[in-house]
């Protein structure tokens, strides 16, 4: 089994998601900074644009704009010409804080959100409270369509996280965070999705799968929300790599000049009130066997 420890790359942000490899660059968004960031092959970040209710998720549209997630009115935004603008209005369909985002080849958005206040059901419930019976909200899955209309593309997941798209463009694979799994969908010409199925249970590897990327070999990198890991899955479930850091791992992106380096965000925490207080995340990075392939 492949395994490796991750070594640094970038210090000093508060708390790094959505990573995209784009261009030649690492683009990812930083919560509590309320930027987008950019990072060449040295480290050396610029900012890209600031997005006053916390960025997340990231993606381009066909035309070459790039789309990124405002969480807290749950909206989706469009830079474009160094312009800002409303794509689209989720909260219809959003019951917290919107979150990861794809965006595939052909315009399709998939947006997934928390569903619930989480921190708050931790505070009155404890960690524990997330899987006894009833458990906390499920959350939708939101799809933006070529038109800028959302939809609910998935009803009732555990808390949907990150995606990614097979080459094919056929498939989307789902992380759903407290169910613990990745699950699938057939995704239809006009950007709908079918025939719900489990890709992989993660409860064995006591894993809640954050941010997700898709290898060559059709395999999946999770970023364990709960541990310093992450893991690289086959279908069905089988555990044949993995990348450790010193800190818990929140999200993953396979990038770099051939593709075969894995950039992990890492924060010592998730709880909004201790991550936004002091630049402690980190982006780490770790060479792997197997370059990316799909989408993100």
């Amino acid at each position: 089994m492949f395994n490796k420890e991750a070594s640094i790359f970038i210090e000093g942000i508060y708390f790094g998601e959505g990573p995209r490899w784009h261009e030649g660059e690492l683009y990812f968004s930083d919560f509590y900074a309320h930027k987008v960031y950019k990072a060449d092959n040295y480290g050396n970040l610029k900012e890209v644009l600031e997005v006053p209710n916390q960025p997340s998720g990231i993606g381009w549209l066909p035309d070459g704009s790039m789309l990124v997630v405002s969480m807290i009115d749950r909206t989706v935004l469009q830079f474009k010409d160094n312009v800002v603008e409303l794509y689209a209005d989720i909260s219809e369909f959003a019951t917290f804080h919107a979150n990861d985002m794809l965006v595939s080849p052909a315009g399709y958005c998939y947006v997934g959100n928390f569903g619930f206040d989480l921190d708050t059901f931790i505070e009155e419930k404890t960690m524990a409270g997330l899987l006894e019976p009833p458990g906390p909200p499920k959350a939708h899955l939101v799809m933006i369509n070529q038109e800028k209309q959302p939809s609910i593309a998935a009803p009732f997941l555990d808390f949907p996280n990150g995606m990614v798209l097979t080459p094919d463009t056929k498939t989307l694979i789902v992380a759903e965070s407290l169910g613990m799994r990745l699950t699938a969908f057939d995704v239809n010409a006009d950007g709908t999705l079918t025939n719900k199925r489990l890709w992989a249970d993660l409860s064995k590897y006591l894993c809640a799968p954050d941010g997700i990327c898709l290898d060559a070999n059709n395999d999946v990198w999770v970023a364990n929300a709960i541990s310093k890991e992450c893991l690289l899955i086959k279908q069905g479930g089988e555990l044949v790599g993995k990348v450790t850091a010193p800190l818990n791992c929140y999200a993953c992106m396979l990038g770099g000049q051939d593709k075969d380096t894995l950039f992990i965000m890492c924060a010592p925490t998730s709880n909004a009130k201790e991550a936004s207080a002091g630049r402690n995340g980190c982006v780490f990075q770790a060479r792997v066997e197997t370059p990316g392939a799909g989408w993100p």
